[in-house]
């Protein structure tokens, strides 16, 4: 017989709200990702906005999330999409006020739901107050102090004061004409040149960021996304690398930008702030680090709560890759009691539908859309997957649609600023980012009543909200069904390890208590034992008399012992 429970009904508001306030809430959290301006627009510019995520707020908590994490929103010339921040105390027009801000906070915990903000520590907007000062105040102003100006290389100062290169692309500094005319110092800037770094040895930055923290906290947040954490401290000297190609390091080395040690006092220091609030506000860690071990550096007890597992979102859809990093995650984090965390999808990386339809090896950007049906198949089973194991779970607004990529943007509507560098990122993250569609039709498939920032594709319409609610075997229904489950069930989500299984090659089974995961990540079908009732499937199990399950390609099934 073929097994594929229908979805359960949305849990009550007050049982969403009893779940929000337990202890420990965000260990095993599910937390769903917003990019406001691709989420839903409220007053028709083309734009998302808060009043258009507040008002999708009860679509997400029937959806069965415990937390919403919000890209910027912060006041902000966009040049990099609002990670480059000139005010951290306002929200930029685009997206509202901070009374939109404010109510999207209430209507959130009033639904059982918890809002996380994104905090950008490691550089500013150019466009900030401090370094629109510095600029204007010429060499030796003591603002200049709070970024990394330094005198260049050379005869007449024309070369950058060491060989570090941008993320984006292109060096990683860039020269200023000073107030008189004259060729100047030049700067640090990690990313784009608007986004020049803090210089986190003055103390100023810290009491800056300290108060923002504290200013953000009274308006009720419940915790922050640090992006770049990583990144803050920099080696002392500004040594150069010695190398070009430095990109191709990163992920592999600790650089002298990258995952310095001095970044764990900044951290413990931020914690004594949180730790003086009620209700439990956590820190995420946006920490690309050279290992799991390096990463749970930034975990320690006295330090964050959570910090994002990117080994995880870029190992192939491989039963051996992935049992691997699994074990090499718990192993990790198990010392210094901190979840783990999985995710699958972000707005820098290509959407795993797409991913899983192209060959492994590609990386996290990908420029092919590759065989979307089998795209979809895979990225529907990864996903039971990473819900069946323990720790924190994050989702990317409209994976649960089983969004691909939109790969075939034309050039001329491209936003992301690393697209346009000689060299660097890929500058392909736009696919990623194209609005969701919530209506089968409309200029926007329901985003907004004014179209769209990036154009969606022709069909977006039937993988919308709309075309997938209440239709069995749906992958928005699927979503809805397992993170019913997972709330429902102490078993998934809690502790610390996995109990492997005997398993077919290319099939991952592991127990957790009366909870069992079985993954087939290969091509055909394969037969396994039957662990008991099927609460679950990507795909349809087929069970036999003979207590074995049959699990077609690329599936994943979950199993009750009870």
């Amino acid at each position: 017989m073929s097994q594929q429970p229908a979805a359960p009904a949305p849990a009550p508001t007050s049982a969403v709200a009893t779940v929000a306030q337990r202890r420990d809430w965000w260990r095993d959290a599910v937390i769903y990702q917003v990019y406001p301006r691709s989420f839903a627009d409220s007053d028709g510019d083309g734009m998302g906005d808060l009043e258009g995520v507040r008002s999708r707020l009860p679509y997400l908590r029937d959806l069965g999330v415990d937390a919403v994490w919000l890209s910027p929103f912060y006041a902000s010339p966009q040049a990099d999409a609002g990670y480059d921040v000139a005010d951290y105390r306002e929200v930029d027009p685009m997206f509202g006020n901070l009374l939109d801000a404010d109510a999207l906070i209430r209507d959130a915990h009033e639904l059982g739901l918890r809002i996380i903000v994104d905090l950008v520590p490691n550089h500013s907007s150019d466009q900030h107050e401090w370094f629109k000062r510095a600029l204007a105040e010429g060499p030796g102003s003591s603002l200049r102090d709070r970024y990394h100006f330094r005198p260049g290389k050379g005869e007449n100062g024309e070369l950058p004061p060491n060989d570090w290169e941008s993320i984006f692309g292109g060096p990683a500094w860039t020269r200023v004409t000073e107030p008189d005319g004259s060729a100047g110092e030049w700067y640090l800037h990690l990313f784009a040149p608007e986004q020049p770094d803090f210089n986190w040895d003055h103390p100023a930055v810290g009491d800056e960021f300290r108060s923002i923290l504290r200013f953000w906290l009274d308006m009720g947040v419940d915790g922050f996304r640090i992006d770049v954490a990583h990144g803050l401290v920099k080696a002392a000297g500004l040594p150069d690398l010695g190398t070009h190609d430095q990109l191709k390091l990163l992920g592999n080395d600790v650089m002298p930008f990258f995952d310095q040690d001095g970044v764990h006092e900044i951290y413990r220091q931020w914690r004594l702030i949180l730790d003086e609030y009620s209700g439990e506000q956590i820190f995420v860690a946006e920490a690309w680090t050279p290992t799991i071990e390096r990463t749970a550096n930034y975990v320690r007890p006295d330090e964050l709560h959570q910090a994002f597992n990117f080994q995880y979102l870029s190992t192939a859809w491989d039963a051996a890759e992935l049992r691997e990093v699994v074990d090499r995650t718990l192993d990790s984090m198990r010392p210094v009691g901190a979840p783990a965390t999985w995710v699958l999808s972000n707005h820098d990386v290509t959407r795993h539908a797409t991913r899983f339809a192209n060959p492994p090896g590609l990386g996290t950007q990908i420029r092919t859309a590759g065989d979307r049906e089998l795209g979809l198949r895979r990225a529907r089973a990864a996903t039971l997957l990473m819900l069946a194991l323990p720790g924190s779970a994050y989702v990317y607004q409209g994976e649960e649609l089983g969004l691909p990529d939109v790969v075939d943007l034309a050039d001329e509507v491209r936003q992301d600023p690393a697209y346009f560098r000689g060299a660097g990122q890929d500058g392909f993250r736009d696919g990623c980012r194209v609005p969701i569609p919530w209506t089968r039709e409309g200029s926007s498939y329901g985003f907004g009543d004014g179209g769209s920032w990036l154009p969606q594709p022709a069909g977006w319409g039937e993988l919308s909200v709309a075309a997938q609610t209440g239709v069995p075997g749906s992958t928005l229904e699927l979503y809805r069904s397992a993170l019913g489950i997972r709330r429902s069930r102490p078993d998934l989500g809690a502790g610390d390890a996995v109990q492997w299984l005997k398993a077919p090659e290319g099939v991952l089974a592991f127990r957790r208590g009366e909870f069992v995961c079985v993954a087939n990540t290969t091509g055909e079908a394969v037969t396994t034992p039957a662990y008991g009732r099927v609460l679950l499937a990507s795909d349809e199990v087929t069970e036999t008399d003979a207590g074995e399950a049959k699990l077609p390609a690329d599936t994943t099934v979950w199993f009750t012992t009870a």
